[in-house]
């Protein structure tokens, strides 16, 4: 072991003065940006546990100031959030799962060399990112299909992310071999069969990433349900934390009490923060599991057209 780890350090190249003070200015911007990047995150996690007094009073930078969990509870006493937060959960797991089928589905024949039109076909979904039909048309042709104030209103519009399918083809396109399709069909493999045993099993890094992608759209999404639904039994998350930000706002102008107002305005400063930390907290449970997929993914789909 010991003649293993000489020879290592043996083979490890040495570095120059000038390397020395290129890798130290590199990792000291790149601690600096972490430290700015995670300061507020560290704040909001540390001001949603501590008390209302000490948000208001701003005495809360790094760590709780009297520890409480008055935040949370005045999250979790509104039933709305509740609900938008199961219907959240629906939207972002039936969506992603449609997403996911129709980006594969559609990536992988137009990786084909041997789809005839395909460049043609390219040419109508990349028209499509740069142009569209605008919101009152969108808005009427979902009138016309009846699924206003539906939860397929949220699911259905936007089934595939073009941006996501191109990556996802020129992933499968660079990725995998031509050879291992002349393979399967000399073995006799059909199309599907091919797709299904072995480009599937082979894309794990994309398809993680993709649907990183679109689980984080949807789970943010707010704007079509702004726009379809009125029903309050299906309105998502974002919509609810929206309502309960704006109704927990104080006008300081019709402020009798400055007292009373404070201690209010400290709740609703809490109350801020402890949403914060309830909408993230899933998106943040799922990252790690995809991270090491997530780089791989992103750099192999994009580096050719």
């Amino acid at each position: 072991m010991v003649v293993a780890k000489m020879e290592a350090t043996a083979r490890r190249p040495r570095l120059s003065a000038a390397d020395k003070i290129y890798f130290g200015s590199v990792y000291a911007i790149l601690t600096l940006i972490f430290l700015l990047i995670l300061f507020p995150l560290v704040f909001v996690l540390s001001a949603s546990f501590s008390s209302p007094s000490a948000v208001a009073a701003g005495r809360v930078v790094l760590w709780p100031v009297e520890i409480g969990l008055e935040g949370y509870r005045a999250v979790f006493r509104n039933k709305s959030i509740i609900t938008g937060y199961m219907n959240t959960l629906i939207y972002t797991f039936f969506g992603t799962a449609l997403n996911v089928a129709m980006t594969l589905l559609c990536a992988y024949p137009l990786s084909r060399k041997d789809l005839r039109g395909r460049n043609a076909i390219m040419m109508l979904f990349s028209f499509t990112m740069i142009f569209s039909g605008g919101i009152i048309p969108s808005y009427m042709l979902m009138k016309n299909l009846h699924i206003l104030n539906t939860r397929l209103a949220l699911i259905i519009p936007g089934a595939i992310s073009v941006y996501n399918m191109i990556i996802t083809r020129t992933f499968i396109q660079n990725s995998i071999p031509e050879e291992l399709l002349q393979a399967s069909q000399i073995d006799g493999s059909s199309d599907a069969g091919y797709f299904f045993r072995i480009v599937l099993p082979l894309s794990k890094s994309v398809i993680a990433t993709i649907t990183l992608f679109y689980v984080v759209g949807h789970w943010n999404a707010y704007f079509n349900a702004f726009l379809y639904l009125s029903d309050r039994s299906l309105l998502p998350l974002q919509i609810i934390l929206r309502e309960v930000l704006i109704s927990n706002t104080i006008d300081f102008s019709q402020v009798v009490d400055p007292e009373a107002a404070q201690a209010k305005q400290g709740l609703a400063d809490l109350l801020k923060y402890s949403l914060i930390i309830v909408s993230s907290v899933p998106v943040l449970i799922l990252y790690p599991f995809i991270q090491k997929h997530f780089v791989s993914g992103v750099m192999i789909g994009a580096i050719k057209g």
